[in-house]
């Protein structure tokens, strides 16, 4: 099990900007399924399943059945299908649906509902293909009802429940919000009992490089030097290079530079700022050198990705 150095993960939280978006309440009965497309990047997909027993499919995966307690997580948006325990039925039951304000609320037609489900997205604001995210694998699966996470997780399923369940004014608002820290609490249990085999998770998991990371991350586009993140660590900066070398096998500026790159990718796909604004955000003195530093990392030039964002997709 790994520690999270100095409490890196508060520091990088609010980078995270992650906001939830609650989509569904699904009670479902008899033959159902609920089908999924790929969500753009930056957004992932989460189910809570409050009662009854359900299963989830992924395109070349086994089916993974899941019941009343887990939360599912899918951090890049994957295609996936969640749909009832009987896997040899076909026709799915016609379902009702009621909106309420953005929420809808499905119920199948003409059987006692047997399970509920709690649907919606989480939308990163910062580079999903950086940091955290990056370090996530494609499906989170936590059991609540296992001890001890029954203990800090129940609270907050019974809340986003009851708030959705009342329908009284701000529920929906109050049910994100626990859903946020739901999301947190998450990733602090992944991170703290996942084998740190991710370079960031890694670097994150001692106190040195932990610092160091949240200073960059924070600033990225500031002419750190090394004296600066070595000042930051309270370390000497052959102690600091030692230390991200054995962690993440990068040195801290290359770190720095992986980091800008990553951020500026996501900015000429989701930004309508210009190519030599995305340089000099990235910390680039021209265009010509943040082009071809994108160029050695990515394969592509910034103008590319820029373009194939604008295109429109396929009818």
């Amino acid at each position: 099990m790994t520690e999270i150095g100095e409490d890196a993960l508060s520091g990088l939280a609010p980078l995270l900007r992650v906001r939830p978006q609650l989509d569904d309440v699904c009670r479902f009965g008899g033959t159902w399924a609920a089908v999924h497309e790929p969500e753009p990047a930056g957004q992932a997909y989460f189910h809570i399943i409050t009662h009854g027993r359900a299963i989830l499919q992924r395109p070349g995966d086994a089916s993974l059945p899941v019941e009343a307690g887990d939360i599912l997580l899918l951090p890049r948006g994957t295609a996936h299908t969640m749909r009832g325990p009987d896997l040899s039925a076909q026709a799915s039951l016609p379902v009702l649906v009621h909106n309420q304000g953005s929420l809808r609320f499905k119920t199948s037609l003409g059987v006692e509902p047997e399970v509920e489900l709690l649907c919606g997205r989480l939308r990163f604001e910062v580079a999903p293909q950086n940091l955290i995210v990056s370090a996530l694998p494609d499906l989170l699966v936590l059991r609540v009802g296992e001890q001890p996470l029954s203990v800090r997780f129940h609270p907050l399923l019974v809340g986003i429940r009851e708030e959705l369940a009342e329908e009284r004014a701000g529920a929906l608002a109050i049910a994100e919000n626990l859903a946020s820290a739901l999301f947190m609490l998450m990733l602090r249990t992944h991170l703290e009992g996942s084998a740190p085999t991710d370079g960031l998770l890694r670097l994150l998991g001692q106190r040195i490089t932990a610092q160091a990371v949240l200073a960059m991350v924070r600033d990225p586009v500031r002419a750190w030097t090394l004296d600066d993140l070595a000042a930051v660590a309270a370390a000497s900066r052959a102690t600091l290079v030692r230390a991200f070398r054995k962690a993440a096998g990068v040195p801290p500026l290359e770190f720095l530079s992986e980091l800008r790159l990553g951020l500026a990718r996501h900015r000429l796909r989701t930004a309508s700022a210009s190519l030599d604004e995305i340089a000099a955000e990235a910390g680039y003195q021209s265009p010509g050198a943040f082009s071809r530093a994108f160029l050695r990392k990515y394969g592509v030039r910034p103008g590319r990705v820029r373009q194939e964002a604008l295109s429109p997709g396929p009818d």
